[in-house]
């Protein structure tokens, strides 16, 4: 997926619920008084603490740093990505899983380097339990925001203590101390890497909170399908695909 592509699948739903309203009930949204108030919270906790530091953290660390900082946490992260893949009926995809867990937390020295991907070419792919509940059927229920990890949905908010648990480093962290420690640093890591859409979302919507939840949306619409949602049900595509035919896009 290009990057014309990928920026219309973010902007394309913010402009058709702008249109459509302030649209809590079209959006399936009815907490959306209750959802902006947290969305506001963690707002100003990204403003004054969780953004400030991820910009310190890029300044003293480098692209390459921040990459197997991010290669780290997602192999500790993996068992839960081979449970799920089980879960889902995808033997497959476990077994591949399995494999790049193995070669990364070895070859890879505890998952800093992605030999999986760079030398096999075995890409890895996130699955979690929202997404299991998703294959099984499940309707995501209405739009919700968490206090600190913000967009989700009672089906999706399933994921987090199902990753807790399925996490390597709930069981080896030494203490509370290194645990909380380790935890931190991954967040300010990710939010590094995020630091470019964040001032993509606030440069670009007219209201960032509908931007963030119809890009929450789409995202979550395409992990369920693994990257390819059916184009029936998809009312952008025709749209999508003159985008990517375009050269000048």
């Amino acid at each position: 997926m290009n990057l014309s592509r990928t920026i219309a699948m973010l902007l394309l739903p913010l402009l058709l619920a702008g249109c459509a309203s302030s649209g809590n009930q079209a959006a399936n949204d009815p907490l959306e008084g209750f959802n902006r108030g947290v969305y506001a919270f963690n707002d100003e906790l990204d403003n004054y603490v969780i953004g400030p530091a991820s910009r310190g953290w890029t300044r003293v660390t480098s692209p390459d740093v921040r990459n197997s900082v991010s290669n780290f946490f997602h192999n500790l992260e993996s068992p839960g990505y081979i449970l799920n893949d089980l879960l889902q009926g995808k033997p497959a995809d476990a077994g591949r899983e399995t494999l790049r867990f193995v070669v990364n937390s070895t070859v890879g020295i505890l998952g800093f380097f992605d030999p999986a991907s760079s030398w096999l070419g075995i890409e890895g792919r996130p699955e979690d339990f929202g997404q299991t509940l998703g294959t099984w059927g499940v309707d995501s229920g209405p739009y919700l925001v968490l206090p600190l990890f913000g967009p989700s949905s009672p089906r999706d908010a399933t994921s987090y203590p199902v990753a807790y648990y399925t996490n390597v480093l709930t069981y080896v962290a030494i203490d509370t101390l290194t645990f909380g420690t380790l935890t931190a640093v991954n967040i300010v890591n990710s939010r590094a890497e995020l630091e470019g859409a964040a001032r993509f979302r606030d440069d670009a919507a007219i209201d960032p909170y509908v931007f963030t939840r119809s890009a929450y949306r789409q995202y979550r619409r395409n992990a369920l399908y693994d990257g390819n949602p059916p184009m029936s049900d998809d009312p952008y595509s025709d749209f999508l695909e003159d985008m990517d035919a375009d050269p000048d896009i």
